[in-house]
């Protein structure tokens, strides 16, 4: 394996690529300094392994130590994730869609389990809490329609309740398209997304039900190019991750200004770290591996649209080899999961999104041509991720294909 296949360990790299201080020094720059070293650090640790055994191929994702963190997580957790009670959905999807990224297939009776922990979730009135008991909420109605499309069975599809599903949302929008996250909730651009994402997988989506969607999701776009979490605020890569795909789901991609978010979504890589960072001036952050590095696929196939010839047809529109890189060997936890930037702790969500973004810069795929590009062991390629619900693109198929064949409940009548 020669040195020059990673950009770290190019001999200018630090020189050209790390953060250069010209004014006084604040919190901000501080920050990004302290943050660089300790980048340098795990860069340094890497290439001295490469220099000392070249023939070992480096970077490697650590699959099985991964793989059993998950598992344990899936069956037992700790007091200090009594914070996350409001959330268990998010746990089981996060958890689930990390296994199925690592293709570590679950037993029939796992799947069961699972299956039946999210309809207790389920609301009577429709939609799911964060957990049994609890008031619906779009956001872990998003994470447990997703975890039960992963789990891909007919006894986990026939848990949800479309019936009482599509007249949760239909509760939750507002008169001018925007949807509220729960009875009297905040009203921000990740319900459109979570709701648009819920009915086109479980096929209740209806022109009433997004009436106005597209045009309040449009007025969430800055003067910098991203989304916001609604008109008038700041970019965000999360939010702008929802936008972009509420408007793809809705089919209302041309509504918006797609060569500024471009613009705006490719300068979030950071030069010297290799990931994404969420916001302007704020640090790299292993989430955003996918939340900004998955809007690529969708603006390329906007642009494609378009008849960009420009556009190529091997690779998308940000540097895959550095985000692999920063993921690779910056992001791994020694003891399994991955992590937000070095010196943090594990936890199930960035390992979800570390994950799924690495799974995005290794699978390029535009119409007949695909391709796959990994920089390390070749063990380390994960199952490529539907780049708008986060999902891999089998089970989304599988789910598509399931409620399909089922009637738009606006259609069913109730004894």
């Amino acid at each position: 394996m020669q040195l020059h296949n990673f950009r770290c360990c190019e001999p200018s790299f630090e020189e050209r690529n790390s953060f250069k201080e010209k004014e006084t020094p604040n919190d901000t720059s501080i920050e990004q300094v302290q943050v660089e070293e300790s980048v340098r650090k795990c860069f340094s640790s890497f290439k001295h392994r490469l220099e000392v055994d070249q023939e070992c191929i480096l970077p490697r994702l650590e699959r099985d130590m991964h793989v059993g963190f998950l598992l344990k997580g899936l069956t037992h957790l700790s007091e200090s994730y009594e914070c996350l009670d409001a959330s268990r959905p998010w746990l089981c999807y996060w958890i689930l869609h990390s296994l199925e990224l690592l293709d570590k297939p679950l037993s029939d009776e796992t799947i069961s389990q699972v299956a039946q922990f999210l309809g207790k979730c389920q609301c009577p009135t429709g939609g799911f809490g964060g957990g049994p008991g609890q008031v619906a909420h779009l956001a872990p109605t998003y994470a447990a329609v997703n975890a039960i499309c992963v789990l891909g069975t007919e006894e986990a599809y026939r848990i949800i309740d479309r019936e009482t599903l599509y007249e949760f949302l239909m509760r939750m929008r507002t008169s001018h398209g925007s949807f509220k996250m729960h009875e009297g909730g905040e009203e921000d651009i990740r319900g459109a997304y979570c709701a648009a994402s819920v009915a086109r997988l479980t096929n209740i989506m209806s022109p009433e039900l997004f009436d106005g969607t597209p045009e309040w999701i449009v007025r969430c776009q800055t003067y910098e190019g991203g989304f916001a979490g609604c008109p008038g605020m700041e970019a965000h890569g999360g939010y702008s991750f929802c936008g972009i795909s509420a408007l793809v789901l809705l089919n209302k991609t041309n509504l918006c200004d797609i060569q500024n978010l471009l613009r705006w979504t490719s300068n979030r890589q950071m030069r010297y770290e290799g990931g994404f960072q969420g916001r302007t001036n704020k640090l790299v952050d292993g989430c955003y591996s996918f939340w900004q590095g998955g809007a690529f696929p969708l603006i390329h196939m906007v642009l494609s649209l378009k008849d960009n010839g420009s556009l190529s047809a091997e690779s998308w529109l940000f540097d895959q080899r550095a985000l692999q890189e920063y993921v690779l060997v910056c992001c791994q936890y020694p003891g399994g999961g991955l992590i937000d930037k070095p010196g943090r702790s594990r936890d199930f969500y960035h390992t979800c999104y570390c994950l799924s973004g690495l799974s995005v810069a290794q699978h390029f795929a535009g119409g007949k041509l695909s391709h796959v590009l990994n920089i390390g062991h070749e063990n380390n390629i994960l199952r490529a991720t539907h780049p708008v619900y986060n999902v891999c693109v089998d089970n989304v198929v599988h789910a598509e294909m399931y409620f399909q064949q089922l009637t738009h409940p606006k259609h069913v009548t109730t004894e």
